[in-house]
């Protein structure tokens, strides 16, 4: 058994396997445009080969420019029996190839919302799971996916704030401050990594790197001139999206984050946007609220497997 990462030469297998989609995020043609954007690589994608021939398949999702990938996109197996400890096995060299101090890897399933109902679904995501658990990733975040349309009309924008740009160190300044309390499972797990002031600075350097346009960033006022938080519309390679939003602990209560989004949803839209998508954990009900009040309707679920927080 050989461990490896793909040549060009792979390609044939490697589509092959794709086509058998299951739970997997890739398809096909997202597998050709990421390739060819940088969101693939050939060192980000592991193949176990038995007799010549490719048994295992693990694709890694990254950002264009950063020396590792951030998450597991797709396990394949061409195999007979059970897949997890082959899959097991290309976690482990994969994971154990990452540089010291990198950011612990996950892995994302893109969900129907009714996927709890599918047994075929639950099966397929089992085995995933029992080989992302061999290598840390126990912790289950679940998130509901929204999406504004445009044939859904635009909410009422806020009267009782004004928005403006600011630089980077305004921002990461109130994502400190907003990060207080935080119901978002990804947050806190990178404040306990990195404290507040890494996590802010990672966190914009990710929203940086991606499509969107770092002039759509908007500090909120309210009308005495007073700080109350943060709006970040932005796109990534499926499209525009809601990238994040915050209220300082002080002013929550008031139903601002409906404003902030409000805003998002209008820069986005004066950008020609006629659909954005959003995601926010389960457990933060006010955030959800919001996106329903402003007119964001639930169309899938993404499930994350992380490594507990310390």
């Amino acid at each position: 058994m050989t461990i490896r990462t793909t040549v060009e030469a792979d390609l044939g297998t490697i589509l092959a396997l794709i086509e058998q989609q299951s739970v997997n995020t890739v398809t096909v043609d997202r597998y050709r445009e990421y390739v060819a954007s940088g969101y693939y690589k050939h060192d980000w994608t592991w193949v176990i080969e038995e007799n010549g021939a490719i048994q295992a398949l693990a694709i890694w999702w990254g950002v264009p420019g950063e020396r590792h990938p951030y998450s597991i996109d797709g396990l394949y197996y061409a195999g007979d029996g059970d897949p997890v400890p082959a899959w097991t096995e290309l976690l482990k060299h994969a994971v154990a190839s990452r540089p010291a101090g990198a950011e612990p890897p996950e892995y994302h399933f893109f969900l129907d919302s009714d996927w709890q109902n599918r047994p075929d679904v639950v099966a397929a995501l089992e085995p995933r799971a029992q080989a992302a658990a061999a290598v840390g990733m126990t912790a289950v975040t679940d998130r509901l996916r929204y999406e504004w349309k445009s044939s859904y009309g635009l909410p009422q924008r806020s009267t009782r704030l004004r928005f403006e740009p600011a630089d980077d160190e305004a921002f990461v300044d109130v994502f400190v401050r907003v990060s207080q309390g935080s119901l978002d499972a990804g947050t806190a797990r990178e404040i306990a990594r990195l404290g507040a002031e890494g996590a802010a600075r990672e966190e914009l350097a990710i929203y940086k790197s991606m499509r969107g346009d770092r002039g759509w960033w908007r500090l909120a006022y309210d009308e005495a001139g007073e700080l109350v938080g943060f709006a970040i519309p932005s796109a990534n390679a499926g499209g525009p999206v809601v990238g994040y939003l915050g209220v300082l602990p002080e002013h929550r209560g008031h139903g601002l984050s409906d404003d902030l989004l409000a805003e998002i949803t209008h820069l986005l839209a004066e950008t020609g946007a006629e659909q954005i998508r959003a995601d926010t954990d389960f457990g933060n009900v006010p955030m959800a609220k919001s996106f329903e009040r402003q007119g964001y309707r639930t169309f899938a679920v993404r499930r994350v497997l992380s490594v507990p927080e310390n």
